[in-house]
């Protein structure tokens, strides 16, 4: 046995499908309990009631009788009887002949004998089987009446489409979506009012005319701001259980829309949005949370259910089902109409049990079984009409297409899309039931509706104390403010007035409003992986005031439209992959950047196969050129000659085999990197002699055999970096660069520093860590006094010369990884070093005179930050990396 309570989920799926049932289904399952009462009905007298009366109508066969033997007779007479001893002779003796059947006491058994004889030989199929074929026939209807809300391909659609209704209808975000979209018609409605009263003030009369249209317009949306179907308390005060699927108006939302169009009739169109009540109900965290979960579950419902029309199908299949078998009843059921009657006639075969040929019986449930028949075939009938009228509408109707066409006269509601396959059927069907849930289900179909959610979930989550508390200072001194993985930008963000720099990082809907004119400070903005859309209020505003644009993107496809039109822009850092055939996008090619008028750095970060020839277009103020390129190889050049004002180039991870031959053409340039490449030979030095404004040369982390003799026609050089490379000397007309400052040869093959290092007397960096360098020429401490930095750790040094007290300048010594067995006291000389200036072991540090060390320790601890072990250094200030961590590094920030 079962309890009630188990049945309780049956109850509930049946009020919940009741929604897909329109009329004629509903009037249809009617129509089925009729007839299953009929076929119940006949059931229950067919087996109460249901036999036969029968009667003799053929006397004794006396030529029979007076065959037989004497004996034979006499047996069968009792001896109470006697036979008749005269018979009339004007009578027939065949009309009027007494029966001479057994005179015992079974005759009555006899008459239940042939009653049940001919209730199976004269009584024909229909009379006796059809109360039992009317009620299976009605258990197939009710069977295939609702097969489509069972079947296992469709079921679970109709099941998750019915508890996301019922979610979209309990929602409190549904009846604010509404609510707003109605104030939002409300608006419209009194603005179109107000400008046709603008001319002369027609009569009274007339213009009371206008109300009822604002009214019916009004009525006809489902506001839900008052409905008590929506709110759990009300309906609970009237002791029925809340609706899931509230599908009409209440008296007080149709009150309010009447009471708000009423208000039309002011005499003057100023302020006419302050009578309007406001009615927002807030949302809390909770119920926030809950509205974005539905709007993600209506959209996976969404997309799972316009992939197919299986239910479309099945109901389509069930119609056609159910109008053959009505055909099919119809077909062998009428003409059972004519062998329902009322009497019979008999010939049993045991004519020697009851001594009749012929009996005459009355059916006793042939007119009520006529009456049954009769009714049962109309409400088949009727079932069939109602079918034909179903398929009719299934075939004449665009059923797999559905279009909110009556909320598309909303204005905050015009956005809904329109939907195909199973999800528009399901939607036509529930607008049998009820227009107004739809309108219901379509707040969570609404791009803008959701978007109006996370704006106010934003700006109840992101605050603009919040925001402030997130910014913050830079090295630089700019204020700045990172926001990652938000669904949009909150609004607060843009009354940040002091915000200078904004870094937007995989925000999926970003959106710049006309509000970003209140950041009057904003400078810098950084868009990671975030195709931001940008207004036309904002966009002048960005035009004029932005000045740096950092771009991430995975496809050039990828970079908004907009950024070509920022005239103001300085700066613009582009990272991502771009196409090979030279551009950034095909838009690229047709001259957009000729809008960059006043753009001065340019930093890509892509896969070029060549310099993009639109780049020319902003030769004229273009001063710095970088380009990281990921490894692919730099084909062709020649774009670089047009850029006759370039002062910095960088070219990195080119795989550059040789200095381009385009440098000629840069007579303004000042510094030149080609770091992370391929190049083996620098002999195109000498073509770089007319470059005499060429101050920093970087060719670190090349493959660099030898410096040529040409290097010395680089006068004007100051900054030298030929770090990593596979360098074994240095060529004396290296230390003919008078106004070198900085010389960087860590991480090469050199065993000896030329004395010829004396001349270079501006020299304040020097770099040899890495190398296989046994000693230090003296006159590179007698000489070389602006030294600042000296660097020869991982070396061979053996010691280290005493000459180094004339260094007073110098603030930091890297000995570290050396051959040395003391250090000189003359260090104390070095003022500079104090503080963690030297780098060395601590036991070398240790030989050290303990005032030599007491004044090098001084502000910092003496193991901690100047002395290191053996094994790693410890010191921040100066980092240890061997060559292969060098590469290592330089790589991976690269692919990064």
């Amino acid at each position: 046995m079962f309890s009630l309570s188990e049945l309780v989920p049956l109850n509930q799926h049946q009020n919940r499908c009741k929604l897909l049932k329109p009329w004629w289904e509903v009037f249809m399952d009617y129509l089925v309990v009729l007839m299953l009462m009929a076929s119940v009905l006949a059931c229950t007298e067919q087996l109460s009631r249901d036999r036969v009366v029968c009667i003799p109508m053929d006397p004794v066969i006396t030529a029979n009788t007076t065959n037989h033997s004497p004996s034979t007779s006499g047996q069968a007479l009792t001896p109470s009887s006697k036979p008749p001893t005269h018979v009339p002779r004007n009578v027939s003796p065949e009309l009027h002949s007494t029966g001479r059947g057994r005179r015992t006491h079974l005759a009555y058994q006899q008459y239940v004998y042939i009653s049940q004889v001919c209730y199976h030989k004269a009584l024909p199929l229909c009379s006796r089987f059809f109360p039992y074929m009317a009620m299976l026939q009605s258990l197939v209807l009710v069977a295939s009446g609702s097969f489509w809300l069972h079947f296992p391909h469709t079921s679970a659609r109709i099941e998750h489409f019915l508890a996301i209704l019922a979610k979209c209808c309990e929602s409190p975000w549904t009846s604010q979506a509404l609510s707003h979209a109605a104030r939002q018609e409300s608006i419209q409605e009194k603005e179109v009012v107000v400008e046709e009263r603008r001319p002369p003030q027609p009569p009274l009369s007339s213009a009371s005319s206008s109300p009822p249209v604002t009214r019916t317009r009004r009525t006809s949306i489902d506001s839900g701001t008052d409905s008590p179907l929506l709110k759990r308390s009300v309906s609970a005060s009237y002791g029925a259980p809340p609706s899931p699927c509230p599908s009409t108006l209440s008296c007080s939302s149709a009150m309010s829309a009447i009471s708000l169009g009423s208000q039309v009739n002011f005499p003057s169109s100023k302020h006419f949005m302050v009578d309007i009540p406001r009615q927002v109900m807030s949302l809390d965290k909770s119920d926030g949370e809950q509205a974005r979960a539905l709007f993600e579950r209506v959209r996976k419902f969404r997309s799972h259910c316009e992939s197919s029309d299986v239910i479309y199908k099945v109901y389509l299949a069930q119609t056609i089902l159910k109008l053959l078998m009505v055909t099919l009843i119809l077909s062998y059921t009428i003409p059972l109409l004519s062998s329902l009657s009322f009497t019979h006639t008999c010939h049993p075969e045991e004519q020697a049990l009851v001594g009749y040929a012929t009996f005459e019986c009355i059916h006793v449930l042939s007119s009520l079984l006529r009456k049954l028949l009769v009714a049962y075939l109309s409400l088949l009938g009727l079932y069939g009409l109602l079918n034909f009228y179903t398929l009719g509408w299934i075939l004449h109707s665009p059923l797999r297409q559905y279009s909110f066409h009556s909320l598309k006269e909303l204005c905050s509601l015009r956005d809904v899309p329109d939907l195909r396959n199973d999800l528009a059927f399901l939607l036509h069907m529930l607008d049998q039931y009820d227009p107004l849930l739809a309108q219901r289900l379509s707040v969570f179909l609404s791009p803008v509706s959701e978007s109006r959610l996370l704006g106010e979930s934003l700006e109840r989550r992101w605050g603009e104390e919040k925001l402030r508390a997130m910014t913050s200072v830079d090295a630089e001194g700019f204020s700045r403010l990172q926001l990652v993985a938000l669904p949009r930008l909150p609004p607060a963000l843009f009354t940040l007035s002091q915000l200078q720099v904004l870094q937007l990082e995989l925000i999926t809907d970003a959106r710049f409003t006309a509000q970003v004119a209140n950041m009057t400070s904003l400078r810098e903005l950084h868009l990671y992986h975030c195709t931001a859309a940008v207004d036309p209020g904002a966009l002048r505003v960005l035009q004029e005031h932005l000045e740096v644009l950092h771009l991430t993107f995975t496809q050039a496809s990828e970079i908004p439209s907009w950024v070509l039109s920022l005239r103001s822009l300085h700066e613009l850092h582009l990272s991502g992959r771009l196409s090979s055939d030279g551009g950034v996008d095909r838009s690229w090619a047709l001259g957009s950047l000729r809008q960059l008028r006043h753009l001065r750095v340019l930093v890509i970060r892509g896969m070029l196969q060549r310099i993009p020839g639109e780049l020319c277009e902003v030769a004229g103020s273009l001063v710095r050129l970088e380009i990281y390129n990921e490894g692919t190889r730099l084909l062709v050049l020649t774009g670089l000659k047009r850029m006759v004002d370039l002062t910095e180039l960088l070219l990195q991870d080119c795989r550059l085999e040789r200095l381009p031959s385009a440098l000629l053409a840069l007579a303004n340039l000042r510094t030149l990197d080609l770091q992370h490449n391929n190049l083996r030979t620098l002999e195109e030095l000498l073509s770089l002699a007319h470059l005499r404004r060429l101050s920093c040369l970087r060719l670190a982390y090349n493959r660099v055999l030898a410096l040529p003799a040409s290097v010395g026609v680089l006068r004007g050089l100051e900054i030298l970096d030929l770090s990593n490379n596979q360098l074994q000397s240095l060529p004396p007309a290296l230390f003919t660069l008078r106004c070198l400052r900085r010389l960087l040869v860590a991480g090469n093959l050199l065993e000896v520093l030329p004395a010829e290092v004396k001349a270079l007397q501006l020299l304040t960096e020097l770099d040899l860590s890495g190398n296989r360098v046994e000693s230090l020429p003296p006159q590179l401490f007698s000489s070389c006094l602006e030294l600042h930095i000296l660097n020869v750790a991982r070396n061979s040094l053996n010691s280290l010369p005493r000459g180094i007290a004339a260094l007073s300048l110098l603030c930091r010594l890297d000995l570290r990884s050396n051959s040395l067995e003391e250090l000189p006291a003359e260090l104390g000389c070095c003022t500079g070093l104090h503080g963690g200036g030297l780098l060395v072991e601590d036991w070398l540090f240790l030989s050290l005179p303990p005032q030599v060390r007491a004044f090098l320790s001084r502000s910092c601890a003496p193991s901690g930050t100047h002395s290191e072990g053996h094994s790693r250094p410890d010191s921040d200030s100066f980092p240890y990396f061997s060559p292969t961590q060098w590469s290592f590094s330089s790589a991976l920030e690269s692919q990064i």
